[in-house]
């Protein structure tokens, strides 16, 4: 059976960058780079995508296109005899699974907060207790919990189940080229807002004194978090992706334009973010309370704010979205590929086992939300942790030594594979880098993220 590939350049770099943007970009970034000096975060935050995530998503793309497979017969097909590198790939399932049980109902609030703007529950000058008291009605409820995140599944199956050029590819291009253009449009709105060059300062302004306050090594330290798992490299969603590429083009050059195209909705949700929190007088939280609490208190006290708190969650949706669809589409290949069998057997297969699989997150803010795991942890921040903390650097450090090691691929043969085609191309002389310095600085983000 012929494999598919992407119908155009343009369709692969949209597809795989909308499984690198997601969740995290929007309200993990801007609220990092704010607490952690501004401009000097940014900076470091750049070095480190170059000389770290770039390279190991050309690794993981190399992997993928080198085989024509997803992660476990890649390994297979490229690994030296004897060797068990293969076992990997079922880590990298796992990985993608239970990525998805939590993932799905995240982006399920995002879907469920765009109904809520468009259809007007928040309404102009709604009190910041009864905006908060909404997040806690749709946690706290585990019927419309499961609506919207089973929603969410269902849709990104059957998305999935078109195939990749008329599905994926489609859909994707379609989706990523709005959330381009809402994008630019809510960050301009954002930087008219009065006061909006103070969370414009507070932002990206290089801040000395915060510098000195917490200290220039955590701030090195979560530059090198955020730049790494930006990408979502180390559970074989971007390998995925390399299988169904062609060869027309380097790695490096896609792997930029992926980085690029990543880094800058990142820092464009700054731009949406805090000037708007700044112009209205409202804190900067971390994490959901930012998205689900903070900002709605923003949108219904501004002019209009039913249209915009509807166009920033219809961007926060294509968002998450973009990434649901990515990684479906590693777990539905990993199927076909793996036991041969049809793309809709396997569709069906993922489908059921993922909304069964969703559950326990949806449950773990009502009915089992007494369920904790480490001290205070709740089922959706343990699977954030299994995945983040652990597989992710574990995993990008596997595709690592395959890559450039003589016991694995071997670095010649991933530089031959990574060079093929026209832009940008990688030096050999990288290679003691890529041997030596990178598995260090990968063991040290797995180190310091075991908390």
């Amino acid at each position: 059976m012929q494999r598919e590939g992407f119908g155009s350049r343009l369709g692969f770099i949209l597809v795989s960058a909308g499984c690198a943007i997601g969740i995290g970009n929007v309200w993990r970034f801007p609220y990092v780079a704010g607490e952690n000096g501004g401009g000097i975060f940014v900076f470091f935050y750049l070095l480190f995508l170059v000389i770290m995530g770039l390279p190991v998503l050309t690794m993981e793309l190399s992997v993928g296109r080198a085989s024509k497979q997803s992660a476990y017969l890649a390994y297979k097909t490229l690994e030296k005899p004897g060797t068990k590198w293969h076992l990997h790939g079922w880590i990298c399932l796992f990985g993608s699974f239970v990525l998805m049980v939590y993932y799905t109902t995240v982006a399920g609030w995002m879907l469920a907060y765009f109904f809520k703007f468009i259809t007007g529950t928040f309404a102009r000058g709604m009190e910041a207790d009864d905006i908060g008291a909404v997040f806690n009605q749709l946690q706290s409820s585990p019927v419309e919990m499961s609506v919207w995140m089973a929603i969410t599944v269902i849709a990104g199956f059957l998305v999935c189940a078109k195939g990749l050029e008329n599905g994926i590819e489609k859909i994707s291009t379609y989706m990523m080229s709005i959330l381009l253009v809402l994008i630019i449009i809510l960050a301009v709105h954002s930087l008219m807002l009065p006061r909006a060059s103070e969370g414009l300062s507070f932002y990206l302004v290089p801040n000395i004194d915060k510098v000195r306050e917490i200290g220039l090594n955590k701030v090195i330290t979560a530059a090198m978090n955020q730049a790494f798992f930006t990408l979502s490299i180390g559970i074989a969603s971007m390998e995925i992706f390399g299988s169904y590429m062609s060869r027309d083009h380097t790695l490096p050059s896609e792997a930029g334009t992926i980085c690029i195209l990543d880094t800058f909705v990142a820092i464009m949700a700054g731009l949406i973010i805090f000037p708007a929190c700044f112009a209205f007088g409202v804190a900067p939280d971390q994490g959901p309370a930012l998205i689900f609490v903070t900002l709605p208190n923003v949108f219904v006290n501004m002019a209009g704010g039913r249209i915009w708190g509807s166009m920033f969650f219809l961007f926060m949706t294509f968002a998450s979205f973009s990434t649901v669809i990515a990684v479906f589409e590693n777990l539905i290949a990993y199927l076909t590929d793996t036991f041969g069998i049809s793309r809709k057997k396997s569709v069906c297969i993922n489908l059921v086992s993922v909304l069964l699989g969703s559950m326990p997150c949806v449950l773990g803010f009502n009915v089992w939300k007494n369920v904790l795991f480490m001290g205070n942890k709740n089922i959706l921040d343990m699977e954030d942790y299994i995945v983040s903390n652990l597989l992710l650097p574990t995993g990008s450090l596997v595709f690592l030594l395959f890559c450039v090691t003589k016991a694995g691929w071997g670095f010649d043969d991933y530089l031959n594979e990574c060079n093929t085609g026209k832009g940008i191309k990688f030096s050999s002389r990288l290679k003691p880098y890529f041997q030596f310095v990178l598995p260090v600085l990968i063991i040290f983000i797995f180190i310091s993220g075991l908390r």
